[in-house]
């Protein structure tokens, strides 16, 4: 996550105007019987209809793995790059057919978007089961398939030499495996969810709908405005990273002028991502997702390949103020006071921390990708693979470069090459996917601005009408002006990352998931066989109690498990607070001794 790749382009991207971000009642992809009665969906009813659903999908990929054989990796590779064309030609063999007859493949793919996406108060003739049929049509994503994603959305080796350097090659290491190791156990927990409460009936679309199923709207809207907030961020930080790239660019390979103005740098970064902002849909822009994942490989190569020139002493000395000079030095255990370049001590370790969470964040879209999936029983393979992959790169990235430039790496590593021709090579592939990450981030983040603030509050029409995409292209360009406002009054790249990561990464990565285990277990687990199931045809469930006696068996179902779950969430909320004070302390070091300057012409590297 440190270089934001841009992971979920390759679902074949979404447009902003349907959005996953309104409440379960106001969405345009719910039954006709949840709009007509504007009823509340009980959690009972959503697991009842969830789990008919993972039955239908588990039939149907049994005739799908029947029809296609064995997959090897050619036809992994193969699968990747189809586009879900192979995957629909197996679909189309199923039973339950489309209206009208349509099979071929793709009058049968834009029938089932139609039918998929049709409005939920007229059913236009289309049949419940047909309904269905579309839905899982337009799943067509195999475990193959997202572990691609997976490792494309979190894959960001950049920071970790320098968390490294922050912390020496121990705890270092022990960092790594330790958060590694929970955010593959938060992603276990929000496929469970996933699994247990997702269903053709409500369909779960994005992250903010795990809380809206367990604690309610309440919950839905924070958790979408920390989103909001965590874009708005992010794309700052793209802003502050790629005007770097553009001021080493254009500076020469001499390096003695200053160059462009750095205000300057981050205004053409911005008015690039402000321009292309205006697309509302990022469809069939998959191949993006491919190219991003060699990109980044290509970046971690010439890193390598790089460090034999030795470190940017001036890029070090302009952000952190540590003079050349000193032998470069490498430590098993915590760096001494001085031959750090996050501070001293305590604080220095903790944003070395928070920049390795930031590598991890990743699991905001790991509901799409869910969604997406033709068989979610098997995301597991997808997260286990990737989490160890991603985990062995940050591993053997981290401690090469550090072990080549000790207390001298910079963060982002690309921005830390001495040879002009290499750091400029590297700078250019890292400019082209930021953009594109930059882009697509302003637009899930401003439709969530939209859909929580605009329209559900303050009455803006809905993006879908021809006044929703004025008022859409008169907000891109606010949007990305408040970002460069962000990036550009605090140019200190590190502990921006370390800041976000602490209190957004972090939250979403492994706070939030917690706190969603603790829900959901509580609630499944106090149902008791004593309760009549739920009945379709009433909408009723029948509770034999409420409230804390309720509660109580549901957490004593499975108290060891429940315990270890609060035990994380508030470990993760401690980690969030040292996270966000190691990070706003060095900030404001920075601006004391003027290393780090606002809104100013000279670069901070």
């Amino acid at each position: 996550m440190a270089s934001l790749p841009p992971g979920n382009l390759a679902l074949g991207g979404g447009d902003p105007r349907r959005s996953s971000f309104q409440s379960e009642n106001t969405r345009t992809d719910v039954t006709p019987r949840e709009t007509s009665k504007r009823r509340e969906v009980s959690f009972e009813e959503y697991t009842y209809y969830a789990a008919i659903t993972r039955a239908e999908e588990k039939e149907a990929n049994a005739r799908f793995i029947a029809a296609r054989g064995a997959r090897n990796f050619k036809n992994v590779v193969k699968g990747r790059f189809s586009n879900g064309r192979l995957e629909r030609e197996a679909f189309n063999q199923a039973p339950d057919s489309l209206p009208n007859g349509e099979t071929d493949e793709k009058g049968h793919h834009e029938k089932s978007l139609r039918i998929a996406q049709s409005p939920s108060d007229a059913n236009n003739g289309i049949t419940e089961a047909q309904r269905h049929t579309a839905s899982r049509a337009l799943r067509t994503a195999s475990w193959g398939t997202i572990f691609y994603l997976i490792t494309t959305d979190i894959l960001g080796p950049t920071g970790a030499p320098w968390t490294f350097a922050q912390m020496g090659y121990g705890p270092g290491v022990a960092l790594y495996t330790v958060f590694g190791a929970m955010s593959f156990y938060s992603g276990w927990i929000l496929w469970k969810v996933f699994c247990g409460l997702d269903s053709n009936q409500y369909p779960i679309r994005g992250y903010g709908d795990f809380f809206y199923r367990i604690f309610g709207s309440w919950a839905r809207h924070f958790v979408n405005v920390a989103q909001a907030l965590q874009m708005l961020l992010s794309v700052a930080v793209l802003i502050l990273s790629n005007g770097q790239s553009i001021s080493q660019i254009s500076r020469g390979s001499s390096g003695d002028s200053m160059g462009i103005c750095f205000v300057a740098c981050m205004i053409i970064f911005m008015s690039a991502g402000l321009l292309l902002g205006q697309i509302r849909t990022l469809q069939r822009l998959g191949w993006l997702a491919n190219l991003s994942v060699w990109m980044t490989v290509i970046l971690v190569l010439l890193c390598m390949v790089s460090v034999k020139y030795g470190p940017n002493y001036a890029a070090i000395e302009a952000s952190f103020g540590m003079p050349p000079g000193e032998p470069i030095q490498t430590f098993a255990g915590t760096p001494p006071p001085g031959l750090t370049t996050g501070g001293t001590g305590f604080v220095a370790s903790l944003n070395g921390l928070n920049v390795a969470v930031y590598a991890y964040g990743g699991a905001l879209l790991f509901a799409a990708l869910m969604a997406e999936m033709r068989h979610p029983l098997d995301f597991w393979k997808s997260l286990l693979v990737a989490e160890i992959f991603i985990y062995v790169t940050y591993i053997f990235f981290g401690i090469f470069v550090y072990s080549y430039q000790g207390q001298y790496v910079y963060n982002p590593s690309v921005q830390g090459i001495a040879v002009y021709s290499i750091q400029t090579a590297a700078n250019i592939l890292s400019l082209v996917s930021n953009l594109i990450a930059a882009v697509l981030y302003s637009n899930i983040g401003l439709k969530v601005v939209y859909m929580e603030v605009f329209h559900e509050l303050l009455g803006f029409p809905d993006l879908t009408t021809k006044t929703g995409k004025i008022w859409w292209a008169a907000l891109i360009p606010v949007y990305w002006v408040v970002a460069f406002i962000v990036g550009a009054a605090v140019p200190q790249f590190s502990y921006v990352v370390g800041l976000i990561g602490a209190l957004f990464i972090l939250s979403f990565t492994y706070t939030f998931p917690a706190w969603l285990a603790v829900g959901y277990w509580v609630k499944k687990d106090a149902m008791v066989e004593e309760e009549l199931r739920f009945d379709p045809v009433t909408n009723t469930y029948n509770y034999v109690d409420h409230g804390w006696k309720r509660w109580r068996r549901g957490f004593m179902k499975k108290p060891f498990f429940n315990a270890f779950n609060i035990f994380y969430f508030l470990g993760a909320l401690v980690t969030c607070g040292l996270g966000c004070y190691s990070s706003i302390e060095s900030l404001r070091q920075a601006f004391d001794s003027n290393i780090a300057t606002s809104l100013s012409c000279t670069p901070p590297l």
